[in-house]
């Protein structure tokens, strides 16, 4: 009961973390035209809103910028709020992409911000990164190379983190070189039987795993990984001396070099992890693969690569068409190329080997797909791009004004869809 309560206390804390605090004050940015989509070349002014707990208030100036997605802004100015209110006149977009407008105002000496962005038929926005002639080859072949290592699977029950209806454990195998390993936590289900399994993808940074009790209490088994090559129960000052240490800026590591660039053993360690789950006696052959982020970028990779994979969920997929700066608009996590030092046509090379938008072209299952507009980590000009070259059964759930967290209900949505997919796919086999 403690080790449960400890595991919701840390969901909680780790929500509280993502999504934006609750202050005093609220500047609420809304497109005038009440609509979040419109076609190019049509004019769309932005409503202000300024509240105390709940209540329009306050006559104070605001200044406004109005920039096309992760650009500088082309419009600068203030405008007067009367009663909490106020309007922006109109802009527009002449190209399909993402109209965004930022409001800062000061109230009882702090300043408040709030934004909205709009769409521009976002539904024809196209990736600039290209896929590589010679992608296929090149991947075939590194998956080929770290399966010339015994995949030597390793699993450690963990007691203290059990529960009357799962069994935890501390799992590795071997990834791509000798002594290269992979660790996650596993969690199945203690009654006996066959159950379908969930590959869950970890966001950015580094940091170790509890295993996910709770939706695998529903049926199914989840292998939720880390992705450096690390054991996952390590305390956590191990984990933030290395974020802050040797791990700073890993997501960077050899950007030159796409045979030594940090995510060709993330990639391989991830086809690795179905390798593992296909050895389980308690797998029944469905799969699915599930993540935020950089997770949601690597979901989609592990798909588009692993034809073993019957579905997939996506939040706000990182490392989604990094080359957009190259061309002038949006790029994706870790937005390296934002910086044109790094136009050089190594990175720009090396980059669309692990861009998403190249695996994103290679998807063939069913998928649920989820992101916001305000989100300035995973862009949506990336993260639409992406969802847009996708030729399979999809949906997609958007929360307009999120920014790069997710509401309550994409999550209860996102889990539902995924879960009742499995168990209709362990009917069929």
């Amino acid at each position: 009961m403690r080790v449960r309560l400890f595991i919701t206390l840390l969901f909680v804390s780790l929500l509280a973390i993502a999504q934006p605090s609750e202050r005093l004050y609220h500047v609420a940015v809304s497109p005038a035209g009440g609509e979040w989509n419109y076609a190019p070349g049509q004019k769309v002014g932005f409503d202000i809103c300024l509240t105390r707990c709940d209540v329009p208030t306050g006559d104070v100036e605001a200044t406004y910028e109005i920039s096309e997605d992760m650009m500088a802004p082309f419009k600068t100015g203030s405008v007067r709020l009367k009663n909490g209110r106020a309007t922006i006149a109109g802009e527009t977009m002449k190209k399909p992409g993402f109209m965004r407008c930022k409001v800062t105002l000061k109230q009882d000496g702090r300043e408040y911000t709030g934004m909205a962005t709009v769409g521009f038929s976002p539904e024809k926005l196209q990736p600039i990164t290209q896929q590589p002639a010679d992608f296929h080859e090149f991947w075939d072949k590194a998956i080929a190379d770290a399966r010339k290592w015994d995949l030597e699977p390793m699993m450690t029950l963990l007691p203290e983190k059990c529960t009357p209806m799962v069994n935890v454990y501390h799992v590795s195998w071997a990834n791509c070189g000798w002594a290269s390993r992979m660790y996650g936590i596993l969690t199945v289900p203690v009654a006996p039987g066959k159950y379908p399994a969930v590959l869950k993808l970890p966001g950015a940074g580094v940091r170790g795993y509890n295993g996910d009790i709770g939706h695998t209490e529903k049926g199914v088994m989840i292998l939720e990984i880390g992705i450096h090559g690390l054991p996952v129960t390590l305390p956590a000052e191990v984990y933030t001396g290395l974020y802050n240490g040797a791990l700073k800026g890993y997501h960077s590591f050899n950007l030159d070099d796409r045979d030594r660039f940090y995510y060709k053993r993330v990639i391989t360690g991830c086809v690795r992890a179905i390798d593992f789950i296909e050895q389980l006696p308690e797998f029944n052959g469905c799969l699915a693969t599930f993540g935020g982020s950089q997770g949601g970028g690597l979901s989609i990779i592990v798909a588009g690569i692993d034809k073993r994979v019957d579905a997939l969920v996506s939040y706000y997929p990182a490392m989604s068409d990094m080359a957009g700066y190259t061309a002038g608009r949006a790029g994706g996590w870790p937005h390296t190329l934002k910086d044109k030092c790094f136009h050089t046509p190594e990175i720009v090379n090396t980059l669309s080997y692990y861009d998403v938008s190249s695996f994103a072209r290679e998807i063939s299952v069913p998928g649920f797909y989820t992101f916001g507009y305000n989100d300035m980590v995973c862009p949506p000009t990336t993260t639409h791009s992406v969802y847009n070259v996708i030729d399979a059964p999809k949906q997609l759930k958007v929360a307009e004004n999120t920014a790069h967290y997710a509401y309550n209900e994409q999550n209860w949505d996102a889990w539902n869809w995924v879960i009742k997919f499995l168990k209709d796919c362990s009917t069929q086999k």
